[in-house]
């Protein structure tokens, strides 16, 4: 039976048995499990209403760090291709980003082998399969690592961010302080 019902989460997902520890920090999660740690995050109870239509919005699939960060595909619309839906990132710190504009952008920064998708700090140690994973990123989809991971997730999120926010306000079921993540957006 196959991880998700996306083809290119479930070749990661195939890598990842395979080659565990391709990259710092991530790790999957069983897919689109019912919070997945969002209502925690969001300090909710659960019960709220409202609370189903706004988990259904967000499919949750993989550990981001070692601190309980987390990755979700969000549900922007009702394409057919949910690789391309936004990658979001909740931070265990309250931290929240869109990082991809889809799944290839997000295994794109994977490459980095850096749980804060950014730029490599310069160290020499790599997780255990990063070389196969590189390798593997290659020759299934034709990427690379991105020259600019700043660039990358910034295009994600001038095309994804606001819209992201205004959704989470009109959705979850609790009051909402996105002050800092639209600066980050700068707005």
């Amino acid at each position: 039976m196959p991880y998700s019902p996306i083809p290119e989460l479930n070749l990661l997902h195939d890598f990842a048995e395979a080659h565990p520890y391709f990259s710092e920090g991530f790790e999957f999660y069983d897919f689109d499990r019912p919070d997945a740690g969002l209502v925690e995050w969001f300090d909710m109870k659960g019960d709220e209403p409202g609370v189903g239509v706004f988990l259904d919005g967000l499919m949750p699939f993989a550990q981001a760090t070692g601190g309980g960060s987390f990755y979700a595909l969000w549900r922007c619309d009702d394409r057919a291709d949910l690789a391309t839906l936004p990658v979001v990132f909740f931070g265990d710190e309250g931290d929240l980003d869109v990082v991809g504009a889809g799944l290839r952008d997000l295994f794109r920064l994977l490459a980095l082998d850096d749980e804060m998708l950014g730029a490599a700090d310069g160290n020499d140690l790599s997780s255990d399969h990063h070389g196969d994973y590189v390798a593997w990123l290659a020759a299934t989809f034709g990427l690379t690592p991105p020259a600019d991971p700043d660039a990358l997730i910034g295009m994600a999120r001038a095309e994804h961010g606001e819209p992201f926010v205004e959704w989470l306000i009109a959705t979850v079921p609790t009051r909402l302080d996105l002050t800092d993540f639209r600066h980050g957006l700068g707005r």
